[in-house]
């Protein structure tokens, strides 16, 4: 059957579909690719800060406010994406306003 589908002579798309892959196959990939784009779709915010990267980013965003403390990490994240910045404090989105 493989090398049916890989003769030069045999290029009807019709038919090799269904010979390779069957019917059920295809709406249930699709349906996956469809919940895969829903579950990694993230509105985009024009505020810096860590990404939410699946619930990972509030995570460690939280971790490093409980591990380094308040002012230190809120010193940390200005460093790195400047005056305000966008965190997740106790799974709430919060802004850290400085200069």
């Amino acid at each position: 059957m493989v090398l049916e589908t890989l003769n030069p002579m045999h290029f009807n798309i019709t038919s090799l579909v269904p010979d390779t892959m069957p019917v059920a196959t295809v709406p249930i990939l699709i349906l996956m690719c469809f919940l895969f784009l829903i579950w990694n779709h993230e509105e985009t915010s024009s505020v810096p800060g860590p990404g939410y990267c699946m619930g990972i980013g509030p995570l460690i965003s939280h971790g490093r406010f409980l591990w380094m403390g308040v002012g230190n990490a809120c010193n940390y994240y200005n460093k790195t994406y400047g005056e305000f910045v966008r965190v997740w404090i106790g799974g709430e989105e919060t802004f850290i306003i400085s200069k």
